[in-house]
């Protein structure tokens, strides 16, 4: 299916960009990985913001791959070094990625630009957890309230989605692939997250940590289902184990656990 089929506001840059970045990716992708890709047909025609589980560092490719093959031009809300990037920054800016400043005043930009964005029938991708999740055995950890605030916004769905299998191509934190064998991604995206009735009242902190709560809770059970498991009661919290929120630099105080956990997770 071809992107521009779907989301006909688009600019014709954007497609022309997107589909010059897929006839590079895509056969890479289709190379590397077998794929099942569940709920995609029920995905909104419209935009809507796309919330996804983080356990590896390539499963941004991983779910583009799925979104682009399915009609959708997919924008993240990134940090913003790596607007500034070599070559990755000149593809992130020239695909209308949205960048995020974390610490400054601009911060609310972002939410401007993906506003636009969400106007026009695009898909903003958000990793709501923020980083690579922390939890030992790769479950979603709690997330942070931006997607809830962009959604509370501006009306947009939210639909959630979880994966499982990349992280045997490229393990957590590693940066070597495990090319043989084959593997095997599961990509399962649930029906939109209902928020109705925190849409139309304040956005204090507490209706966006209940809106975030609903959201992860969703996004948990979709990879429960994939790995067939019974999920955690409850979701890691990085700060309760000592651990920063963001980046990789975690491992002085990561769980006993978690240390004893295979190499392939390293």
């Amino acid at each position: 299916m071809a992107a521009d089929s779907t989301v006909s506001k688009e600019p014709l840059k954007s497609r022309l960009i997107f589909a010059g970045l897929a006839g590079a990716v895509r056969p890479v992708m289709n190379a590397l990985i077998g794929k099942t890709w569940k709920g995609f047909d029920s995905l909104p025609q419209g935009g809507f913001i796309l919330c996804v589980n983080h356990v590896t560092k390539i499963d941004p490719l991983v779910i583009g791959h799925a979104m682009y093959s399915n009609g959708r031009l997919p924008r993240w809300l990134a940090k913003e070094s790596l607007f500034t990037a070599p070559v990755l920054g000149w593809i992130m800016k020239a695909s209308g990625q949205v960048p995020v400043a974390r610490k400054s005043s601009a911060a609310g930009d972002s939410l401007v630009v993906a506003k636009q964005v969400l106007d026009a029938g695009g898909v903003i991708i958000i990793y709501p957890e923020g980083t690579l999740t922390r939890d030992p055995n790769l479950w979603p950890m709690r997330g942070h309230t931006g997607a809830a605030r962009l959604a509370l916004q501006t009306g947009a769905p939210v639909v959630p989605m979880a994966h499982w299998g990349a992280q045997e191509l490229l393990p957590r934190y590693s940066k070597k692939l495990n090319l043989f064998p084959r593997k095997h991604v599961v990509i399962s995206a649930g029906p939109a997250v209902d928020l109705d009735d925190l849409r139309n009242g304040p956005r204090t902190r507490s209706v966006l940590q209940e809106a975030t709560d609903r959201i992860m809770r969703e996004v948990t059970r979709l990879q429960a289902e994939l790995r067939g498991e019974e999920p955690p009661a409850k979701l890691w919290d990085p700060s309760e184990h000592g651990q920063a929120a963001t980046g990789s630099s975690y491992e002085a105080s990561t769980s006993v656990t978690e240390k004893n956990k295979p190499a392939v997770e390293d």
